[in-house]
C-alpha cells in the first residue's frame, strides 16, 4: 500500500481497529488521526496519517 493512498471512514476503521462511530466522534471532538475533507463534505483519511496517529500512542509494557 502506498502511503498516500487515502481511505473513506470504514476503510479507516477497518485499518485502526476502531469502529467507524468511534471516527466519527474523535473528528467532531477535534481529535484522532488527521483527516482531509473532500469538497467540503466528504472524509477520506491518509495512509500515513493513520499510520502516525496509532505509532504516537504506542507505550512500553510496564515492568
Amino acid at each position: 500500500m502506498t502511503e498516500d493512498r487515502y481511505m473513506n471512514t470504514a476503510e479507516a476503521a477497518a485499518f485502526t481497529g476502531f469502529s467507524s462511530q468511534t471516527l466519527r466522534t474523535w473528528r467532531s471532538r477535534r481529535r484522532g488521526p488527521i483527516f482531509s475533507r473532500i469538497n467540503g463534505r466528504a472524509i477520506a483519511y491518509r495512509l500515513s496519517d493513520l499510520r502516525a496517529f496509532m505509532d504516537a500512542d504506542r507505550q512500553a509494557a510496564e515492568r
